[in-house]
């Protein structure tokens, strides 16, 4: 059974970038050595900060979008629920 992610990486800085994707730890590695020319790149979004885990594709893409239109403060609370302390989470992929 497939997975769908959508998760937050954050830069040391605390600039945050939502994605979603079938697989996390391709994913997370692909930010991390900056493969991917853009937002994340630019701004060194490297640490996984959040993330959820879907099975179904369309709901992933439907909570990434709510996400995205989400006031800051509101992302952040989010985030603090899961990790308070902002640690990068990607050692568990």
């Amino acid at each position: 059974m497939t997975h769908y992610y959508v998760y937050i990486m954050s830069s040391l800085l605390g600039t945050i970038y939502i994605g979603v994707t079938n697989n996390l730890q391709r994913r997370i590695y692909e930010h991390k050595q900056h493969f991917i020319k853009g937002f994340t790149d630019l701004y060194n979004c490297t640490e996984l900060i959040y993330y959820e885990e879907y099975r179904n594709i369309n709901e992933a893409i439907e909570r990434e979008k709510q996400l995205k239109g989400w006031k800051r403060t509101k992302k952040e609370t989010l985030i603090k629920r899961m990790n308070p302390k902002w640690d990068d989470l990607s050692n568990r992929f």
